[in-house]
């Protein structure tokens, strides 16, 4: 790596610093995008008359879109280059959430949501690769991932004070908002982002490949959006899980005989990999399940206004502050493994001590858990995205972001379906709520178990410990041995 890429101290120079805000900002606008219209449908409800099947959908298109198309999105940033995929998919994404603020019935809006969701499918991994190629392994990376996380994360929490605030103005601006942030980040990439040279993957396109895993994702997630409703045509949904399974069947066998593959099926075969996706569906499971009840203990059961069901997830947006400055020194010391370990223990006891909350509980009461919340996602959402990066070469990174982000996004849906389940099958009102968050806290028990498992003994197999990085230029042999 250049000096123009690194100082002497291993800070960004001038370019890579500029491009890094630049992928910061396009992150934060995900975050925001998702945060901000949970927000609103209330409003958008009443203004567009409605049903609650069709206002469900505009949330599940976002997600079917997003979890479908997420591993083509990295495989095609790998083949197609990082930054012809984030600019295109970028400008994509900023047109059809323009769209959905025009929006005048539901099935304009369905349209919006999923291709926005498509976008950001495509746009996400291509983002995370163009940061790990910009700077070298070690703590140069590792400051920027920690960066780049923590303004991910703040897109989340910052994002449901700023859709209470739009939405006081008329829900079409949360559509608006995001047009203005995305123009601002288009300009900046053309002017800012570079491709380095030698990121693209050897190959051609594999289309049969790529049609089997795109209908297999996007089949898996909308039977898993359908789980939330349980009563509703079970046999619809078994038969979409089954389909999406015989899918995910043909795609193997497409792939072992696919010259040039979507996916490299070798890379599944990575413990510490799949561990440490294991670990990013099961945080995100929780987290989105625990927003979800917070969100209706705020408002349906308290009675509060989305501006103070805003303001009382602020604190959560901690993370925001504490991901860059204290996660890269954490990890530099002490692994990213331990540190991730540390954030899902913390998340746990978070939801843990939530688990008895009441009626006439003071925003005091609830302080402790919401602060813990907002530390343990300083300290894991960093360490998810360094770890799922590490070791994997270049030409390679889009697919392991395409992984880390297909995870998430699995992993909020399945959260989210999970409680609502519960909460309906548990009746209705602050005890069914209770029950509903004992989900949150069992999928961060097991997301801690799933990555202790990974720290037990002194080293790994190999003889290297298991949150240690392979070499970037050993990584091209370890992908052709697989």
């Amino acid at each position: 790596m250049s000096n123009s890429v690194t100082g002497s101290a291993g800070r960004p120079a001038g370019r890579p610093l500029g491009a890094l805000l630049v992928l910061c900002g396009a992150i934060f606008l995900e975050g925001i995008d998702v945060a901000m219209l949970n927000v609103a449908l209330p409003a958008i409800r009443a203004d567009l008359g409605l049903s609650t099947g069709t206002l469900s959908g505009v949330v599940s298109a976002y997600v079917v879109g997003y979890g479908g198309f997420m591993l083509l999105g990295g495989r095609a940033a790998d083949l197609l280059g990082h930054r012809r995929m984030f600019v295109l998919w970028l400008a994509v994404f900023l047109v059809f959430s323009g769209l959905g603020g025009f929006a005048t019935a539901g099935w304009t809006l369905l349209v919006a949501r999923f291709v926005t969701g498509v976008a950001a499918a495509f746009m996400a991994p291509a983002g995370l690769a163009l940061v790990t190629s910009a700077f070298p392994e070690g703590p140069a990376r590792t400051k920027a991932l920690g960066v780049y996380a923590g303004t991910a994360a703040g897109g989340f929490s910052l994002g449901v004070v700023a859709g209470g605030a739009l939405t006081t103005l008329g829900w079409r601006w949360v559509f608006f908002a995001p047009v203005v942030l995305s123009a601002l980040i288009l300009a900046g990439a053309l002017v800012l982002v570079r491709d380095p040279g030698g990121e693209r993957a050897p190959g051609r396109f594999d289309l049969a490949g790529a049609l089997a895993l795109t209908g297999a994702m996007l089949l898996l997630v909308y039977g898993v959006v359908r789980l939330e409703h349980a009563g509703d045509g079970p046999a619809l949904t078994a038969g979409v899980l089954a389909a999406a399974v015989a899918l995910l069947w043909l795609f193997a066998r497409v792939e072992r005989r696919s010259p040039s593959p979507l996916v490299r099926l070798g890379i599944l075969r990575t413990a510490s990999l799949v561990r440490v996706n294991t670990a990013a569906l099961l945080f995100l499971a929780a987290f989105a399940g625990f927003q979800f009840l917070a969100t209706l203990y705020f408002q349906e059961v308290r009675g509060w206004s989305t501006m103070q069901t805003g303001l009382a997830l602020l604190v959560v947006g901690v993370d925001t502050v504490l991901a860059p400055v204290l996660t890269p020194r954490l990890v530099n010391r002490f692994g990213n493994a331990r540190v991730l370990l540390a954030g899902i223990v913390l998340a746990a006891v978070a939801y843990a001590l939530f688990l008895p909350v009441g009626m006439d509980w003071t925003y005091a009461a609830m302080l402790p858990s919401l602060f813990l919340l907002g530390v343990s996602f300083s300290l894991a959402y960093g360490p998810l995205t360094m770890a799922a990066t590490d070791g994997v070469a270049d030409h390679e990174q889009g697919l392991a972001g395409g992984l880390l982000y297909t995870s998430m996004q699995f992993g909020a849906a399945l959260g989210l379906s999970a409680v609502t389940a519960v909460d309906v099958a548990a009746g209705s009102g602050l005890d069914a709520l209770r029950t509903a968050l004992i989900v949150p806290v069992a999928a961060a028990v097991l997301g801690a178990a799933v990555m202790a498992s990974g720290l037990r003994g002194p080293s790994g197999r190999n003889g290297t410990p298991p949150d240690a990085t392979v070499p970037a230029e050993s990584a091209p042999a370890a992908a052709r041995a697989a």
